[in-house]
């Protein structure tokens, strides 16, 4: 393990979309490629909403469950895990510790870029609040070292 860390969290549900703004879908894998993206995903393609920004950093993109029972349990508002718009959703898995520092998801390997940032256009997308009760907790862009696919129930554990 990295560091001395010794968190070990899951892939809980996977999704991807085809298109800038259009509906993400769960998916009972993912098949990442290594410096590209996912494949059938947006912004492996370069037609995600954000694409005229390259970021090879945004390869992948995770969210945490735990954000998830946060919005619904201290703001009241119901957010699955296809609105977050991230590819991945974890389960006990620090994300907002994990910026430079590389890891696995079942058997791809990913390096942490940046925490991802909420935006408007997730609000008006959704329909929901979540701007702010977002800040701090709205994913993390990764890039993709090592390919492969990975499925729900995978485990996310340091490299």
């Amino acid at each position: 393990m990295t560091n001395g860390a010794t968190w070990r969290g899951h892939v809980t549900h996977l999704h991807r979309a085809s298109g800038a703004g259009v509906a993400m879908e769960a998916r009972d894998a993912l098949e990442l490629i290594a410096g590209q993206g996912i494949v059938g995903d947006r912004y492996k393609d370069g037609i995600g909403f954000y694409s005229d920004r390259p970021e090879e950093g945004r390869q992948i993109t995770l969210f945490e469950q735990e954000a998830l029972d946060a919005l619904k349990r201290d703001h009241g508002i119901d957010f699955a895990p296809h609105e977050h718009r991230r590819n991945v959703t974890t389960a006990g898995v620090p994300l907002t510790h994990l910026v430079g520092r590389r890891f696995r998801i079942g058997a791809a390997v990913v390096e942490a870029t940046r925490l991802s940032v909420p935006c408007q256009r997730l609000v008006d997308l959704t329909g929901k609040k979540v701007f702010k009760p977002l800040i701090n907790r709205s994913g993390l862009n990764c890039r993709i070292l090592v390919g492969g696919t990975i499925r729900p129930g995978d485990a996310v554990e340091p490299a």
